[in-house]
């Protein structure tokens, strides 16, 4: 699944099934009421120019409900005819990661209700949010996600007279890696392993400042070292894959073309979820969810448009 990508030439929109766990345990979701159209609705809203879906659906949950959110699985698109034309929404799982929520009644969204699924699955209003909440309720939606993270796009090796670890990026690079930070902000890394590369280091540089993270950078994850040990690269993506798992903790790591589809195949191993047939380009990334110990979806995220 390409997730994060603009899509065809309707009209395209963004939006996400928020969800909490209440204090008896059980799930339940967070649907908007609309004055204009007098329906309950899952919070969403239209793209602007150069944003990403995934940007979109997680910048339009928090305005419209208030609420601090962590983006998980892509559960789908739906079509339909509105006022405005045709219009495609995307949507995603989306954890609140927040008990309480700053919202406020506006013009556009004068409610927000928490309610059980199967009394959400009655209240809303559109038959395609019901079918979106329907697919949602039999994903993984709490599955946690490892972020593998190809460097911006470099500097020809042919262009460039020093060591390769010290290989910058070119101008295309530097823009792909500003705006790193509106895609993977949705997501919540809590922590940013980078290789000592400086392609890498500076791919990820922005996102870790913004965050207030404090980069690990080790050449665990570098290519030069890749090619005279490979276990140490294949056991350090394996510590920080249990580490997802056993802390649910949400970890983007940023290495090499040659390293990550390494990687990949060792954190799916024993999973049945089928591998991406392409190789990551430049600013790509593949998103790993993981539910317990096995990996239950991978999606890819286009480099940043420039």
């Amino acid at each position: 699944m390409v997730s994060g990508a603009r899509m065809s030439n309707s009209i395209s929109a963004a939006g996400g099934v928020v969800w909490r766990k209440n204090p008896a345990g059980e799930i339940e979701t967070a649907i908007i009421h609309r004055p204009r159209y007098d329906d309950w609705s899952l919070p969403k809203g239209k793209v602007d120019s150069n944003k990403t879906l995934l940007a979109c659906a997680y910048r339009e949950i928090m305005e419209e409900t208030g609420l601090q959110v962590r983006l998980g699985q892509f559960i789908g698109q739906v079509e339909y005819y509105s006022v405005d034309g045709q219009k495609e929404v995307s949507y995603w799982c989306a954890q609140a990661i927040e008990d309480g929520s700053h919202f406020k009644p506006n013009n556009e969204v004068d409610e927000l209700l928490w309610i059980d699924l199967s009394g959400a699955l009655e209240k809303l209003s559109r038959e395609t949010d019901i079918e979106i909440l329907s697919k949602f309720i039999t994903m993984d939606f709490d599955a946690t996600p490892l972020i593998m993270l190809r460097h911006a796009k470099a500097l020809a090796r042919k262009e460039w007279q020093g060591g390769d670890e010290d290989r910058p990026l070119e101008q295309m690079g530097q823009l792909q890696a500003k705006r790193m930070l509106s895609i993977y902000q949705a997501y919540g890394p809590e922590e940013i392993h980078t290789s000592d590369a400086v392609r890498c280091y500076d791919t990820v540089i922005g996102m870790t400042k913004a965050l207030n993270i404090d980069p690990v950078v080790t050449n665990h994850l570098s290519e030069y070292v890749f090619e005279k040990n490979k276990d140490k690269a294949l056991d350090y993506v394996k510590d920080l894959a249990e580490r997802v798992v056993e802390k649910q903790k949400v970890i983007l790591l940023c290495s090499h073309n040659p390293i990550l589809p390494r990687m990949l195949e060792k954190v799916t191993k024993k999973s049945k979820v089928d591998l991406p047939e392409s190789k990551l380009l430049p600013g790509d990334a593949w998103v790993v969810f993981f539910k317990k110990k096995k990996v239950v979806g991978i999606e890819i995220i286009p480099a940043p448009v420039v």
